[in-house]
């Protein structure tokens, strides 16, 4: 009984944990953005997948637990794609989304940025995020390759554009005090980031808007597509793109504008980095579940508020659409 309650019974392509609180969307992207998921081989993942595949067709073998089920639903949710069966390139991956970005907010974070430093910090940090949105995007649709480089050409000249600006801006205030301006520069990624996302989410998802997106019903089938789960989609994830970067850009500069006056740093000022990096680090890695925990990734709308179309499809009173990360 004890196994039991600490382990639920596993249901094929549903969370292990309840996605109608925050608590348990928590629980369940921590276990999608576990990083030690970029070490599963490729002998593990056919593994799962056969494991996965058997239960569908009531085929398991004996002695198969739900916490194994469990298990390998997890490394198939984390490395292949919902909407494609593919596997998402690792470093675009969310459980690799920290270890492969922590290096490049470290960067954006860098007190006394050039302008050319913060061109190329910002270019790489949209580089990446351009990937990443277009690896765990919604595919139900296919998406054209003019699509995904206009967002990419908009994120970066908006970042850039953003962050340029504010530190010309801030240069120019004279009334500013030396530790006030360092520290306001130090947060200039933030708007800078979160504008660029905004962009780069719009103009590389805008098709869905005019497309729409497929919704499911209780049984996974595909009752049609819809242009306003499309726009709930898209409005989900650029909050959440908005959210995700605010403690990243925000805490580190506040936390390190204390620590770098304190003596043991003071005396020993090799020690910065490696203590930047590592506040980085753990507030990035903090940062994301609770940012992409916001929203359940297949969220759920009422056919009631989808085009008339959508409602004479089906009989459910509620449809399924993946809302990408």
């Amino acid at each position: 009984m004890a196994e039991s309650a600490a382990c639920p019974a596993f249901q094929l392509g549903r969370p292990r944990y309840e996605q109608g609180s925050f608590l348990g969307r928590l629980r369940h992207f921590a276990d999608i953005i576990d990083p030690s998921t970029l070490f599963v081989s490729e002998q593990r993942l056919k593994e799962c997948l056969k494991l996965l595949d058997d239960y569908k067709h009531g085929e398991l073998p004996p002695g198969v637990s739900d916490g194994q089920l469990w298990e390998a639903q997890k490394i198939k949710q984390a490395i292949i794609h919902p909407d494609t069966g593919e596997k998402i390139f690792m470093p675009l991956r969310m459980s690799g989304y920290v270890p492969f970005g922590t290096p490049i907010v470290i960067g954006l974070l860098l007190p006394n940025q050039t302008v050319v430093s913060t061109i190329i910090w910002q270019w790489m940090n949209q580089s990446h995020n351009a990937c990443v949105n277009y690896a765990n995007r919604n595919a139900t649709k296919p998406t054209p390759t003019s699509t995904f480089l206009q967002g990419y050409v908009g994120a970066v000249t908006s970042a850039v554009s953003i962050a340029v600006g504010l530190n010309v801006l801030i240069k120019k205030a004279n009334r500013l005090s030396p530790a006030t301006r360092m520290i306001i520069q130090r947060l200039v990624p933030f708007p800078a980031v979160a504008s660029a996302n905004i962009c780069n989410v719009g103009l590389m998802r805008h098709n869905e808007l005019s497309e729409g997106i497929d919704v499911l019903d209780n049984n996974g089938k595909v009752v049609g597509s819809s242009k306003i789960a499309a726009r709930h989609a898209i409005t989900e994830t650029a909050f959440t793109r908005v959210v995700l970067p605010m403690p990243i850009f925000i805490l580190p500069p506040i936390i390190m504008s204390y620590l770098e006056r304190l003596r043991f740093l003071q005396r020993n000022r090799r020690l910065l980095l490696p203590v930047h990096s590592l506040v980085c680090l753990l507030t990035f890695s903090l940062s994301l579940p609770l940012a992409i925990s916001l929203f359940p990734q297949m969220s759920q709308i009422e056919v009631s508020c989808l085009e008339p179309e959508i409602a004479m499809a089906t009989d459910c009173k509620m449809v399924t659409y993946n809302k990408g990360l």
